[in-house]
């Protein structure tokens, strides 16, 4: 059985980079949910907040959410940062596979982002307020979803990836808890500079 899994985690965690190198191991295909946005939307995510509001993309984001989750065949499903604000969202991709939160803290978010420009709900006055303004409401929406917690703080990419793997590993041998933080999601320390590996992308 091919393996189906969904990251999620706050703007900036690394869900995008992370997924890339987690479906080449795998051997799946790689899906990242808002570049099928902006696919279908024909305009950037943040050109459309502007102009339609959020409560609409909101409501295009959970039907591609639900018609992407029902496609058959192994996946790494990266999502947007608010997919889970939704209960239908939740509850569809925790039916989907193993779902994983890369947890960041929002100081670590805000050097990886505060250059990003496409990032249209923290284009205000204090971004670093705004992110801990997601963060409160987020976390614990992350958490109810996700099967695994993985810790990211300063891990490379490799790092992180081999730390999913492993719960995937532990998951098909079913020795994974759905819902609870995963023992070997512990954060590794990295040097300055990694030998290797790259470092997460603000993406």
């Amino acid at each position: 059985m091919q393996i189906r899994c969904a990251l999620v985690g706050m703007p900036g965690s690394g869900k995008s980079t992370v997924g890339r190198q987690l479906a080449h191991r795998l051997g799946v295909s790689f899906v990242d949910l808002d570049h099928r946005l902006e696919q279908y939307l024909g305009t950037s995510i943040r050109h459309f907040f502007e102009t339609e509001g959020e409560a609409r993309f909101r409501d295009i984001e959970a039907q591609l959410l639900a018609e992407l989750t029902e496609q058959p065949g192994g996946m790494v499903l990266s999502t947007g940062g608010g997919a889970v604000l939704r209960p239908e969202n939740r509850a569809v991709l925790h039916r989907f596979g193993n779902v994983l939160y890369l947890r960041a803290a929002p100081e670590e978010i805000y050097k990886r982002v505060r250059h990003d420009r496409s990032r249209p709900l923290l284009q205000v006055g204090n971004p670093l307020e705004k992110l801990r303004e997601l963060y409160a409401v987020r976390d614990p929406l992350y958490r109810e979803t996700a099967h695994y917690v993985i810790e990211t703080g300063r891990p490379t990419v490799s790092t992180l990836v081999n730390m999913i793997m492993m719960q995937l590993e532990m998951a098909a041998a079913g020795g994974g808890d759905a819902a609870a933080e995963a023992p070997a999601a512990v954060p590794v320390a990295a040097p300055e500079t990694a030998p290797t590996g790259a470092p997460l992308e603000p993406r």
